[in-house]
C-alpha cells in the first residue's frame, strides 16, 4: 500500500482537471507547553468552470482546530463552529446558490477536510486555518510534528478520491519557540537547518523552496533544553477580568532518581503483519533480530504475529540463548504481509501465560487500525487490565488509530510513540532505552488543594517513566496559594513531593488554553462512550455543546465560513470572532515581550534533583536494550524509504 499525502481531493471519475496548490505556508509558534499552527494555502482552478476545492490533512494528535478563513480580493470570510448537520445544510445551500462559503470538518482520528466554494474558473482562492495543541518535553527534548504524510488507513476514502499533493509554487515553514528556559538546539531532520537565536527567549527556524514540492514528508521539529535543569512545576493560566472561573495548564517535570533494572525480564513482541504493513515487514524482522541480540541469558522472549488471526511463533516463553535467538530470527524473516488487522487477537495472544514473578515488557508494533474480530475499545481496556505489564507501543504513520492505542496505554499505565518517516529515530532510541532499563514511579497520585479545581484532565499515568512529564489541564475558582502534592511508590518505598503555587485572579496571557482544555474534555467524553460508561447519544450531545461553546471542531461540530451578512441571515452568533480577538491580542502582546517565566515553584522547589539526561544512568551504553535495538531497525528502514522517495 502506497501512503497518500495531504492534498486537494478530486473524485476518481471526475472529468475536471484537479485543482492546484499554488503555495503552502506553515507558521508555528511554540510557547511554554503548547503550539499554535497557522497554515495558508493558495488554490488555483485550471478549468473553465467554477469548482469546489476539497483539501485533506491528517489530524494532528490532540489538535483543537480553532480558525478557518477565506480571502477573496479585499473580502475576508471567517469561520464559526456550529453543529455538524447544521453546517452541512447551510454550506450546501450557499454553495448551490453560487455564494462564497467554506467548511472544515473532522473525519474521526484520520483527517480534517476543508471545503472552499467556489474557486472561480482560471482563478485563485486563498484559505487559512489555525489549530492549537499541547507540546510536552521528554528528557528536556521537545518534539513538534506537522503531519503531511497520510497513513492510508481509510481504504474507502482512498478508493473514492484521488489526490493532488503537488505544490506548483512555493512551500515555506517558520517555527518560532518562545521559552524562558534557554534552548541549546533546534533542528528538523531532512530539512535545512537555519536556527536563529533572537534573544529574550525567542528562537526561530525557517525553511523555504520556490521550486515546488510534494506534501508527502512530515515536518518534525526537535528542540533541546540544557541538561540538568531542575525538576520543576510550570503553570500557565487564563482568567478574564470578572470571570467566575479560570483555566490552567500545569506541567510537572520530575527530578527523581530512578534506578536501573538489573534482573532478568520477559519480552513479548506482538507484530502486525496485516496488509497495511506492506513494505515494513523487512524492517520488523531486522528490528526483532537486533532486539533479540540484546537480550541476556537471564531474559526470556516470545513472538506473536497477527493479521486475520494471531500466531504464536514461539508457542511459549523461550530462554534467550544464542541457539534460540538464531532459530526464531530465521522464522521472523520469512513473514509475509497480508490480510486484515485483528489487533485484539494479537494482543490477547501476547497476554497469555504471563509469569507474575517476572517483569514483563510488552512491545506492540502496529498502525492499530483494527478492522477484524473484536474492535470495541472497552474490550481492549478490559483485556489489558488483567495483567501488570510494562507496555511499549510503536504506532506507525499518521492517520493511525491513536485513540485506540491510547486506550491500551491507559489501561496498562504504558507508553506509546508515534513514529513518522521524518522522525529523528536515533533520538527516540535513547528515550526508549531509558524507559525499559530503569524503574518507574508507581501508584502516582496528584492533588491540588487550597484552590478549588474542576474538570481536570484525567491523570491516566499511574506509572511515570524516566524523563516523562505530567500535564494537567483544568478549571479553577477563587485565587491565591494552592498546595501541590505528588505521591508515588519507588523501590525504596513511598515518596511524597510538595510545593505551593499561585493561581491568579486575572491573567489574559494565554486565552488559547480554554480551547486546549475543551479538547481534553471532548476526548474524555469519547473515552467514556467507547468504554460503555456514557451513552452514545449523551456523549454526542456533550461533545457538540462543548465544541460550540469553546469553538473547536469535533466529530459533532464543523466550522462554517461565511461573510457577516450571511451569518446574520442564518442567525449564527459570532462566538468565534470574539475568541479570536482575545487570542490575537494576547499573541501580539507575547510577541512583543520577552518570553514569560512560567515556573511556579521557584520559591519552594518541589524536587531537589535535576531532570534526567538522555542516556544518563540506567544501564550502560546509549544503544543498549531490545526496544532501542528495534528502533535502530526503524531508523534503517525509514532512511531507505526516504531515499526511495528522493529518487
Amino acid at each position: 500500500m502506497v501512503a497518500q499525502a495531504a492534498g486537494v481531493l478530486t473524485p476518481v471519475n471526475s472529468q475536471h482537471q484537479p485543482l492546484e496548490i499554488r503555495s503552502h505556508e506553515v507558521q508555528v509558534v511554540i510557547n511554554n507547553g503548547f503550539a499554535q499552527t497557522l497554515v495558508t494555502q493558495t488554490f488555483y482552478n485550471p478549468n473553465p468552470v467554477d469548482l469546489e476545492a476539497i483539501y485533506a490533512f491528517p489530524v494532528p494528535e490532540d489538535a483543537s482546530l480553532a480558525e478557518m478563513r477565506m480571502r477573496s480580493g479585499e473580502t475576508t470570510l471567517e469561520g464559526e463552529v456550529i453543529p455538524k448537520l447544521e453546517a452541512d445544510r447551510i454550506y450546501e445551500e450557499e454553495k448551490n446558490a453560487g455564494n462564497n462559503a467554506g467548511k472544515a470538518e473532522k473525519q474521526s482520528y484520520q483527517r480534517f477536510e476543508f471545503r472552499v466554494s467556489p474557486v472561480r474558473a482560471n482563478a485563485e482562492a486563498r484559505m487559512e486555518f489555525v489549530y492549537y495543541q499541547p507540546v510536552t518535553m521528554d528528557h528536556n527534548v521537545g518534539r513538534y510534528l506537522y503531519p503531511l504524510e497520510e497513513g492510508g488507513t481509510d481504504e474507502l476514502a482512498e478508493s473514492f478520491w484521488t489526490r493532488n499533493e503537488k505544490v506548483t509554487g512555493s512551500f515555506a515553514a517558520t517555527v518560532e519557540i518562545r521559552s524562558a528556559y534557554p534552548l541549546e538546539d533546534l533542528r528538523a531532520p531532512g530539512f535545512n537547518n537555519q536556527f536563529i537565536d533572537h534573544g529574550n527567549g525567542h528562537y526561530q527556524w525557517q525553511y523555504s523552496t520556490d521550486q515546488g514540492t510534494t506534501l508527502n514528508q512530515d515536518l518534525v521539529i526537535y528542540y533541546r533544553l540544557p541538561e540538568d535543569l531542575p525538576g520543576r512545576v510550570d503553570l500557565l493560566t487564563h482568567r478574564a477580568p470578572g470571570a467566575a472561573e479560570g483555566t490552567f495548564m500545569m506541567i510537572v517535570t520530575p527530578g527523581v532518581d530512578l534506578q536501573p533494572l538489573s534482573n532478568g525480564a520477559d519480552y513479548c513482541f506482538v507484530l502486525d503483519t496485516s496488509g497495511s504493513m506492506q513494505g515494513k515487514i523487512a524492517m520488523l524482522a531486522d528490528g526483532v533480530e537486533r532486539a533479540l541480540g540484546k537480550l541476556s541469558d537471564r531474559d526470556r522472549f516470545r513472538i506473536v504475529t497477527f493479521s486475520d488471526s494471531s500466531r504464536n511463533l514461539t508457542r511459549d516463553w523461550v530462554p534467550a540463548t544464542t541457539e534460540n535467538v538464531q532459530q526464531y530470527i530465521a522464522q521472523v524473516k520469512t513473514l509475509q504481509p497480508g490480510g486484515s488487522t485483528n489487533l485484539y487477537a494479537g494482543v490477547q495472544a501476547g497476554m497469555r501465560n504471563l509469569d507474575d514473578d517476572r517483569a514483563t515488557n510488552f512491545i506492540l508494533v502496529t498502525d492499530a487500525v483494527a478492522n477484524q474480530g473484536i474492535v470495541e475499545p472497552a474490550k481492549f481496556d478490559a483485556l489489558m487490565r488483567q495483567q501488570d505489564i510494562r507496555f511499549f507501543g510503536f504506532l506507525l504513520g499518521n492517520s493511525a488509530n491513536w485513540p485506540l492505542m491510547r486506550t491500551i496505554c491507559e489501561a496498562t499505565d504504558g507508553q506509546y510513540d508515534s513514529i513518522s518517516n521524518a522522525d529523528d529515530i536515533f533520538g527516540k532510541i535513547l528515550l526508549a532505552k531509558d524507559r525499559i532499563t530503569t524503574e518507574a514511579l508507581l501508584d502516582v497520585d496528584f492533588k491540588i488543594s487550597g484552590v478549588r479545581t474542576s474538570d481536570v484532565s484525567r491523570n491516566a499515568h499511574r506509572k511515570l517513566y524516566r524523563g516523562q512529564q505530567l500535564v494537567l489541564l483544568g478549571r479553577y475558582e477563587g485565587d491565591g496559594q494552592a498546595e501541590i502534592k505528588l505521591t508515588a511508590r519507588k523501590s525504596e518505598g513511598e515518596k511524597t513531593y510538595r510545593t505551593t503555587v499561585n493561581f491568579p485572579q486575572t491573567d489574559e496571557t494565554y486565552p488559547e488554553l480554554e480551547r486546549i482544555w475543551a479538547m481534553t474534555r471532548v476526548q474524555d467524553f469519547e473515552r467514556q462512550k467507547n468504554l460503555g460508561k456514557l451513552p452514545a447519544s449523551e456523549a454526542s450531545t456533550m461533545i457538540q455543546d462543548i465544541g460550540v461553546q469553546y469553538q473547536i471542531v469535533t466529530d459533532e461540530t464543523s466550522m462554517l465560513v461565511l461573510d457577516d451578512a450571511t451569518f446574520a441571515k442564518h442567525g449564527i452568533d459570532r462566538k468565534n470572532q470574539q475568541r479570536m480577538q482575545a487570542e490575537h491580542a494576547a499573541q501580539a502582546q507575547r510577541q512583543a515581550s520577552p518570553a514569560k517565566v512560567v515556573r511556579a515553584d521557584s520559591e519552594s522547589p518541589m524536587f531537589t534533583l535535576p531532570t534526567p539526561r538522555i542516556g544518563g544512568g540506567g544501564g550502560g551504553g546509549a544503544f543498549e536494550g531490545p526496544v532501542a535495538a528495534l528502533l535502530v531497525a526503524f531508523a534503517g528502514w525509514f532512511y531507505a524509504a526516504n531515499r526511495r522517495k528522493e529518487k
